[in-house]
């Protein structure tokens, strides 16, 4: 054997060694490198459900296109004869020294209402198996959604219990709405890995609406407060919002709610996007055609913590809530549990709020100071990992607060009355003391 054919196998040999050395120390300090499988599969809302369906994936940044087949499902298995394929758009992502991968998305459209579906995504011999989603039916007809408070750590560990007690009261929820901070450091893949495992396969049969928090945003290289650099390309969310906050500011109409995120941390920063929030809200609730209407956002219009105070969210957005009665704000940010409905100013005398308020926290996260119970709230908690289960039936809307393992902690209802604001039922379970 020549001496060069000698070095050239060596060499072959180094650079090889060194390949898989530097893979074993990248899946050392994050376990969820991307391969040809397509991974982090999960389901968004669009701004009508019942007709629409997006989905993203990831694969390695080997894979530059990537498809979805879908078909109405049936127990028949030869279901697969009637599929469509579609060709996702395809993105590449590098960030610093995260593995660079390519984020895959696709909305599936010409749906027909209140119909399971049957999808899988890949290519080649590379595929998911075939997951089932349900669109969502026709006005008026009941449904429930499913609410979680922040996660934001020990996520894997932790959350993932909470999430899957959820999957277990509410298998049919319409959607997974999230009020923000849904990882600690917002642009920390392994983080994201953690949020994805723990969901698991949750994600791709529950339509996803989250609403970011300060966590899930970071100080550009101009030094501008953005979005995480994962969330666009992991999540194909309505661009029915203000420009400049596509993804973050929209809203999604489902069986007569009108479901509304604000990206309060942007609205926090910036005059600008203050300003452009206010005015499209305004214009979102005043045309609207569903009887019910529910907000999400992270930082409460009240705060359960008394070393805060969110001054610029409440006078902006509150005044919109009362005009056009808004029944339900979801909220995060204070990793505590409260609920309540506060009180219009003083200048309109005798008026109540139409709107019931509520603040939560679904990771292991608390609040450890600084926190009193105030007037505003009729059921509190400290301490506590909860997920909450909403259910809709035409004039009733039933709000269910489970702990972590299962136990009923909080319940009311809200009662549509014609020409006055709703009634309100509190349902506090017996024998369940305030977690103060």
């Amino acid at each position: 054997m020549s001496v060069f054919k000698v070095c050239s196998k060596v060499l072959t040999v180094y650079f090889v060694s060194l390949f898989f050395a530097d893979l074993h120390a990248q899946s050392a300090a994050n376990p969820y490198l991307p391969s040809l499988m397509p991974d982090r599969i999960i389901l968004n809302v669009t701004a009508d459900p019942s007709t629409s369906m997006a989905v993203n994936w990831r694969t390695s940044e080997l894979v530059t296109e990537s498809f979805a087949e879908i078909a109405v499902a049936s127990a028949d298995p030869r279901f697969t004869d009637e599929v469509k394929r579609i060709k996702a758009k395809s993105e590449k992502l590098e960030w610093e020294d995260t593995p660079t991968a390519t984020y895959h998305s696709l909305v599936f459209d010409n749906l027909t209402p209140n119909t399971k579906y049957a999808y899988r995504v890949g290519q080649g011999d590379q595929w998911s198996e075939w997951i089932h989603f349900n669109t969502a039916g026709k006005t008026g007809s009941k449904f429930s959604f499913i609410y979680h408070g922040d996660v934001q750590t020990n996520i894997r560990s932790m959350w993932s219990r909470v999430v899957r007690d959820a999957y277990a009261k509410a298998p049919d929820a319409v959607l997974m709405m999230y009020a923000g901070d849904l990882i600690n450091k917002a642009n920390r893949d392994v983080e994201w890995g953690d949020w994805f495992e723990a969901g698991g396969f949750i994600h791709s049969m529950i339509p996803g609406f989250p609403t970011p928090g300060n966590h899930d945003h970071y100080d550009g290289p101009n030094g501008k407060n953005t979005t995480s650099v994962f969330w666009r390309p992991q999540f194909t969310l309505p661009e029915n919002g203000p420009a400049g906050l596509e993804e973050t500011c929209y809203y999604s109409d489902i069986q007569g709610m009108r479901f509304i995120s604000l990206n309060s941390d942007q609205a926090e920063e910036s005059d600008e996007y203050l300003e452009k929030q206010r005015i499209w809200m305004e214009k979102v609730l005043k045309d609207n055609p569903n009887k019910w209407t529910c907000v999400t956002f992270h930082h409460p219009i009240y705060s359960p913590k008394s070393t805060r105070d969110n001054k610029r969210m409440r006078e902006t957005f509150k005044p919109l809530f009362d005009k056009y009665k808004v029944d339900l704000v979801l909220q995060g940010h204070d990793h505590t549990y409260a609920r309540g409905m506060a009180k219009i100013p003083m200048q309109q005398k005798g008026a109540v709020s139409p709107t019931m308020y509520v603040v939560s926290v679904s990771g292991p996260k608390m609040t450890a100071s600084n926190v009193e119970k105030a007037t505003w709230m009729d059921r509190s908690a400290l301490y506590t990992q909860l997920y909450h289960v909403i259910t809709v039936d035409n004039d009733l809307l039933e709000f269910k607060a489970y702990t972590a393992t299962g136990e009923l902690y909080d319940a009311f209802d809200l009662v549509k009355q014609k020409g006055k604001i709703n009634k309100v039922i509190d349902k506090i379970p017996q024998n369940v003391p305030e977690k103060r």
